[in-house]
């Protein structure tokens, strides 16, 4: 079943379920709380369970007090962004737990109703997920940055096959005009790839993506996270992650195969990977929910 609300359509949640398998008892956290429904749903399924909830944008948290409501001290939110999860944990004086979920995805939230990221409605180009974690917009990216530079992050974070042409035009209209607005940087990618055709991706999907990664230290800040499970989980404490395009899933499925290798360091602890192949979304959940045909999940077990 998918839990929809205002906020987003959380996906993949009979798997998640799967994974991280909540006991009685037991403390998990939710490193991207966004929308709740994760959370949500490991509350009903294990109703002696605890989960502690994390999320770097105060709108979640604000719609997260209503489910703080229904389920009482089993739930505890924190702002806070995932990649410090280790900091945050300690700062609140918060014991090592037996599973942790991150879900990578940008919520329709954020897509919609936050400046820059849809190229569907004219905004700002700004593209911070929090803006008290990150002060360099989308804007100031396109406006400062090396024509190269901004060749390398439209390819490297975008796989934008028209990188350089797209860099070069860009270079050549802020000397006319700063890029300020969506709206700017749409018709110019429109210019360079045509109009969407069918159901084909929007032309301006690669390169919002791009610089919303870049803006954000997506790759980093997951990085910086799975770096961090092996000092914020029990032994055999699990941990699930939802990746939604090519190079967080790479970023995960490395980072698990590098921990779990014969020749990895025992004595620091390693995992045991719980899904032999990426899991991806059931017909029937993509029959009632599109968004979730991207979403890939892997999960693994820590073993001191």
């Amino acid at each position: 079943m998918i839990k929809k609300n205002g906020y987003h359509k959380t996906v993949l949640i009979s798997e998640v379920l799967q994974y991280l398998d909540p006991q009685p008892g037991k403390t998990y956290i939710d490193a991207t709380f966004g929308g709740g429904g994760h959370t949500a749903a490991i509350l009903a399924k294990e109703p002696k369970c605890r989960v502690i909830a994390l999320d770097w944008d105060p709108a979640a948290l604000e719609q997260g007090e209503k489910l703080q409501a229904e389920y009482g001290d089993r739930l505890e939110l924190i702002w806070g962004n995932f990649a410090s999860i280790y900091m945050i944990m300690k700062k609140h004086k918060i014991g090592k737990v037996d599973g942790v979920l991150a879900d990578f995805g940008t919520s329709q939230h954020q897509i919609f109703e936050k400046d820059g990221f849809s190229f569907a409605k004219d905004s700002y180009l700004d593209m911070r997920m929090s803006t008290a974690h990150y002060k360099t917009t989308a804007a100031e990216v396109l406006n400062k940055s090396s024509e190269d530079k901004l060749a390398n992050i439209f390819f490297e974070l975008g796989e934008e096959r028209d990188s350089k042409k797209i860099a070069r035009l860009i270079v050549e209209e802020r000397k006319k005009k700063k890029f300020k607005m969506t709206s700017q940087l749409v018709e110019l990618l429109i210019r360079v790839k045509g109009p969407k055709r069918g159901n084909a991706a929007h032309p301006a999907t690669k390169v919002f993506q791009a610089l919303r990664i870049f803006v954000n230290h997506e790759l980093e800040n997951i990085e910086s996270f799975l770096q961090a499970t092996p000092k914020i989980l029990k032994n055999g404490g699990r941990v699930v992650c939802i990746s939604f395009h090519s190079l967080e899933d790479r970023t995960v499925k490395q980072f698990f195969r590098e921990y779990s290798h014969a020749t990895a360091d025992v004595d620091k602890g390693q995992f045991e990977i719980l899904t032999s192949r990426v899991v991806t979304a059931s017909s029937e959940e993509l029959s009632v929910n599109l968004s979730a045909r991207s979403a890939c999940l892997r999960a693994a077990s820590y073993l001191e």
